[in-house]
């Protein structure tokens, strides 16, 4: 790695061209019981590719989805989509519990998977995507948002590659949600469907540490879970923090909840901090609180001195460019199948783990 800590002037790389050209990348929508679906397909489609097929048994969302994609045909089931030899892959966001299932169903049908975070809420589950995608050769990509699709954190991971503050030797971070319980669907608060706070939004946690720091493997060392203030739901968790060793030395610890309380003009204050040998980065993802409600802010300081990037609109979000690439070349730019595995190995291993304090 390079050590440029002696600056404070960095760039965005680029934003990438289109990856692909009309007609060189399909993909198709099955499973909509979550938001992400949305914004997972939009990016694919930015970045080229062309959404042909939607299919959830619900067709409210259904129709809801096509209001955002017009062109979108909507299927009458899901196999008309996996018979379809011009979709070459399909983005996910069933129930939680459902996703491993239906990526086995996609890459036998020899079509790349794309799914929402948790891909996951057991091992098994994990264990027969690891033999399928070494049977296949396919990708089972998984969109861990808070990193892939927030630009300050892109300029994050291109900056500690160029070593803006030396080597990486911990992460802190906190991924606060709200919580708005009454527009939550009812498989949101059972445990074996969403499969718990850390399983859920920590693999958001565990997957940036594992990219910032560069670590292939880690140990969870601690994890913990609480439920404050949904005793209505007693399988819901509104609090869960875990410690992890990276197999190269370094740390992190995060905390994530169902805790922002109304007054807060965002979802939640996502925040992330970067320590290395020669400085560290400071990364205000969704808002700096009193100020600007917009978010995309890095902070770096370093042997140079401190400086302040306001990145909205910036950096782009170059994941979606290169898993198309990966499809079309069978490369690994956008993320290796082991690591999006390996995340979600620890966030499962995290939940299992944590003990429960309320």
């Amino acid at each position: 790695m390079m050590n440029h800590s002696d600056t404070l002037h960095f760039e965005p790389e680029p934003k990438p061209e289109a990856a692909a050209g009309p007609g060189e990348f399909t993909i198709a929508a099955i499973g909509l019981e979550h938001g992400h679906i949305n914004n997972m397909c939009a990016k694919l489609k930015q970045a080229g590719a062309e959404v042909k097929w939607v299919y959830d048994p619900d067709t409210e969302k259904v129709k809801a989805f096509q209001e955002k994609f017009p062109q979108v045909q909507a299927a009458s089931s899901k196999a008309e989509i996996l018979e379809d030899e011009e979709v070459q892959l399909v983005a996910a966001a069933p129930i939680t519990s459902e996703r491993g299932d239906l990526g086995l169903e996609v890459q036998d049908a020899g079509k790349h998977f794309f799914t929402a975070k948790a891909p996951f809420t057991t091992m098994e589950q994990l264990e027969r995507a690891r033999v399928k995608t070494a049977e296949t050769g396919l990708k089972w990509a998984v969109n861990y948002s808070e990193r892939v699709s927030v630009e300050s954190a892109v300029f994050a991971e291109q900056i500690i590659n160029k070593g803006a503050v030396g080597r990486v030797v911990q992460v802190i971070g906190t991924g606060p949600h709200r919580l708005n319980a009454p527009a939550r669907p009812e498989w949101f608060f059972k445990k074996d469907q969403y499969g718990g706070i850390l399983c859920d939004i920590g693999s958001h946690q565990i997957e940036q540490f594992l990219t910032f720091t560069g670590a292939r493997d880690a140990k969870v060392q601690a994890s913990r879970t609480a439920n404050y203030t949904n005793k209505d739901y007693p399988e819901m968790e509104d609090f869960g923090d875990a410690t992890l060793t990276g197999d190269n030395g370094a740390g992190s610890y995060f905390r994530v909840d169902w805790l922002t309380p109304d007054g807060l003009r965002s979802w939640g204050d996502g925040r992330t901090i970067i320590l290395g040998t020669e400085g560290f980065i400071e990364l205000r993802k969704n808002i700096d609180i009193t100020n600007d409600e917009n978010g995309e802010h890095l902070f770096l300081v370093n042997q140079a001195g401190e400086k302040h990037y306001s990145l909205a609109g910036k950096v782009g979000f170059p994941y979606y460019h290169n898993l198309i690439l990966d499809c079309l070349e069978h490369t690994e730019r956008a993320m290796t199948q082991a690591h999006a595995f390996k995340a979600a190995e620890l966030c499962l291993t995290a939940q299992e783990k944590a003990v429960r304090m309320e």
